[in-house]
């Protein structure tokens, strides 16, 4: 859930990029169980990052704090891996940024935030200035691990499961393995410490925290988390189809129709579609999320009017009603339910938020605290005023010196 207004103000960063493209090496190993192949997609050296971070700070002041940890360039991979998708294996994609100075660094995988276009995911657009600014990471000292998630891609084939629990936290565990296990091959003198930092925003905070609990629940021997920053994630979706069944607009009915098709393709509820929206827009989910159209475009095929989106029986019926029963099953089951946690959590949200009301995060911490977390091991930041996308810089800067000062301390 990614607000893309905010872009403008970069567009004379975006006007300088200057990229060395690699070569591809195309790879595929019948030794590797998850990696299939890598290919350079760029470089940059540490001065032309410090300039690109000088001129967004124009609009980002708060980019100025992360600047001084910029001590190398960086070298940008595109990677694909196997992996499982509903018990069906599937080829997906992402990419990693390493550092140009050879050692052992540890890693920050980073979620991105709702995107339905397919040549906007990650991999295929790594000049994109958020994956940039996510890339730079690695001249912090970080291997930074950016997925494109299942549904775009390598994996453009497959409808996207958006906000679904399963196979998202899979898909990016399979990633982590595919760089372990053939990282002596791509980046020559690089290593990787088994020390994992994750971070994300919107649809990718969501993601952060299913990969946190996770991690914290049931570690996997090869994946030593050490802390994450989620920023205004939906994390219960239960709640956020009620509060939003309950207003009288919505300003981007792209993230309900999103939601409404992808749990209906992968089976998280029995209804269908026309029992939940009106027509023209049941008929018309279906074909508004093939990769082609923007958040943006898809709202103009839907309505910001929630009495006109939703069928009333649904309006009314959804909290109580046995023909919802098993909406509210699905909804629940791709929710993420508080625990106690001992690895090092940060939320944070803008005040503003139109999208993913502030209330997601403020119930969220509270619960999390009421669940056993220690206050010295979850942190909550809002940020005054600010909508979704306006709060996306602010939140990620935050959270990434949250993260520095676990790696230096």
């Amino acid at each position: 859930m990614k607000d893309k207004g905010y872009i403008f103000r970069l567009l004379p960063a975006l006007l300088i990029i200057a990229a060395l493209l690699g070569s591809c090496k195309d790879e595929e190993p019948a030794e590797y169980s998850y990696f299939v192949s890598d290919q350079q997609t760029g470089s940059f050296t540490e001065s032309y990052i410090n300039s690109m971070l000088n001129i967004s700070a124009q609009s980002f002041p708060e980019l100025g704090d992360v600047q001084p940890f910029i001590s190398d360039g960086v070298t940008v991979y595109r990677i694909s891996y196997k992996t499982s998708v509903s018990g069906v294996s599937a080829v997906c994609s992402g990419l990693v940024s390493v550092p140009s100075t050879p050692g052992e660094y540890p890693v920050l995988s980073f979620q991105n935030g709702t995107n339905t276009v397919n040549s906007n995911c990650p991999s295929l657009n790594p000049f994109n200035y958020l994956y940039q600014l996510a890339e730079f990471i690695a001249s912090m000292g970080f291997v930074v691990i950016i997925p494109d998630y299942p549904g775009f891609g390598n994996s453009s084939d497959i409808p996207h499961p958006y906000l679904i629990s399963e196979p998202t936290t899979g898909s990016i565990l399979d990633m982590f393995r595919a760089v372990n296990e053939a990282q002596n091959a791509i980046f020559p003198g690089i290593s990787i410490k088994n020390e994992y930092y994750l971070m994300g925003y919107s649809q990718g905070g969501w993601a952060t925290m299913a990969l946190h609990k996770s991690l914290d629940a049931d570690p996997p021997a090869e994946f030593n988390l050490a802390g994450s920053v989620c920023g205004a994630g939906p994390y219960d979706m239960y709640n956020l189809f009620s509060v939003i069944s309950g207003l009288t607009s919505y300003p981007m009915p792209s993230y309900i129709g999103y939601i409404i098709h992808a749990y209906s393709v992968y089976n998280q509820f029995d209804n269908p579609v026309s029992d939940i929206l009106n027509e023209p827009y049941d008929s018309r989910i279906s074909t508004l999320y093939d990769g082609t159209l923007s958040t943006t475009e898809i709202n103009t095929y839907l309505t910001t009017s929630i009495t006109g989106l939703f069928r009333p029986e649904f309006i009314s019926g959804f909290a109580t009603s046995p023909d919802y029963a098993s909406i509210r099953e699905g909804l629940v089951n791709n929710s993420i339910s508080p625990w106690h946690t001992t690895r090092p959590l940060m939320l944070v949200h803008g005040g503003g938020d139109t999208h993913v009301s502030v209330t997601a995060t403020e119930n969220f911490y509270t619960a999390m605290i009421n669940a056993g977390t220690s206050p010295s091991v979850i942190s909550k930041l809002i940020v005054p005023d600010l909508d979704h996308g306006d709060a996306l810089v602010p939140c990620v800067t935050e959270g990434l010196k949250f993260i520095i000062n676990l790696r230096d301390n």
